[in-house]
């Protein structure tokens, strides 16, 4: 992801899609299929073998509350607003890049 490489999150999203990929669920891989709807609206592509997974959010809150069940709720909130930055710094990047209006 050389061009979003300066929005924050993108660290996650990237090692996310990497881990679809590879068929892994890890952590990243859930946030991505947390966002997938909105991912895929700015043109993301993300891997269909994970349609297994019905809820992501309840499966990365799992994951969070077995490595450290005090800090999961605020580690599980702490992984969204990351993702919804970068979701919202992707989405202000490609308004700015689309041809002006003309009226």
């Amino acid at each position: 992801m050389t061009e979003r490489s300066q929005f924050p999150g993108e660290d996650l999203v990237s090692e996310g899609l990497k881990d679809l990929n590879q068929g892994i669920t890890s952590q990243a891989a859930l946030l991505v299929l947390i966002g997938s709807p909105r991912l895929r609206r700015m043109g993301i592509s993300i891997p269909f073998p994970f349609d297994k997974i019905t809820s992501p959010e309840h499966a990365l809150f799992s994951k969070l509350q077995a490595e450290n069940s005090r800090d999961a709720h605020s580690r599980y909130n702490s992984l969204i607003r990351r993702l919804v930055s970068f979701e919202r710094a992707l989405e202000r990047h490609h308004r700015w890049q689309l041809p002006p209006l003309i009226t």
